[in-house]
């Protein structure tokens, strides 16, 4: 069906912020905005084809500036948690912002992308509907070495597959580690909770975290833990069990090792609401995939 650009809001200063949403012949939409490069709506049936929103988000530049969680957003050039919020790289040590428990870096920030206005581009091709964002980088953003040029895709299949391409070209080796930070309900954003939907992960083995969530460096079987996934379950049947990732964690919040070989595109993670009959798989060609309960999200307001 194609894409529209609207406007979303404003910024402080009244520059103009937009909104595109694309959408397929099967009425699915997905709508993004160029502050922050946000993945801001889903819009998607259910097995009585009535249509809602399945995604967690946004209704404002003021909201995105001031709500937690980082909703549909884009991070880089690092996801996650980089402990002592240093690295080295080719004999350099590089030293980051220390926000996560007052010793570690998370997602990159504070100077975080979601603040930023986008170039952007929307435009049809033979997958479907595809909006581009374009971000530059320049040398010593957030800490990190080399000027970067990143493009973030976004492409609605007719089989309504929402693909998220990542693509960063940099001057000097750095760090490029990104992701999508979106949260799922399956039976509606503002349905009340997901305890009772049902995940799977294609994963035998998990990385396990100490208490501020940084990897400890090993690789365990789910086999007879709260964290095995392999068969389908709802997400609320083990997360109170007395097992120490989950009292670390307070839930899920975790990576788990895929079992395809890395660069093989593969069906990786599943979810379900049986109430509405919406399914999400997941596909991707790395190497693990977080799985996130929302456990420090406390408050957020939005859409």
């Amino acid at each position: 069906m194609g894409y529209t650009k609207t406007t979303f809001d404003h910024t402080a200063d009244g520059t103009e912020v937009y909104r595109y949403t694309l959408t397929n012949e099967q009425g699915v939409s997905a709508s993004f905005t160029n502050f922050g490069a946000i993945w801001l709506t889903m819009s998607v049936p259910d097995k009585n084809g009535q249509f809602d929103d399945v995604i967690l988000g946004y209704d404002s530049v003021d909201s995105i500036q001031t709500q937690p969680g980082h909703p549909g957003e884009p991070v880089g050039r690092n996801a996650n948690r980089i402990g002592g919020a240093k690295f080295t790289l080719n004999g350099v040590t590089y030293e980051l912002a220390k926000n996560s428990a007052e010793v570690n870096n998370l997602h990159s920030g504070p100077d975080l992308y979601h603040s930023r206005l986008w170039e952007s581009w929307a435009y049809e091709t033979a997958e479907g509907s595809r909006l581009d964002f374009f971000l530059n980088s320049p040398d010593g953003d957030q800490g990190y070495p080399g000027n970067a040029k990143i493009r973030i895709s976004y492409t609605l299949t007719e089989d309504s597959c929402l693909k998220i391409d990542y693509n960063m070209v940099a001057d000097a080796d750095t760090v490029a580690n990104f992701t999508n930070h979106c949260y799922f309900n399956l039976a509606g954003h503002n349905s009340g909770p997901v305890m009772d939907q049902q995940v799977w992960l294609a994963a035998d083995t998990y990385t396990p975290a100490d208490a501020v969530s940084i990897p400890t460096g090993e690789i365990l079987p789910v086999a007879g833990t709260p964290m095995d996934f392999t068969k389908m379950k709802p997400i609320g049947q083990d997360i109170e069990v007395d097992f120490e990732a989950l009292i670390l964690g307070h839930g899920y919040d975790h990576n788990w090792v895929l079992n395809h070989k890395t660069g093989e595109l593969s069906l990786s993670a599943k979810a379900m609401d049986e109430a509405s009959g919406r399914v999400l798989e997941v596909y991707t060609d790395l190497p693990g995939v977080q799985f996130y309960t929302a456990n420090f999200l406390t408050h957020m307001e939005g859409k």
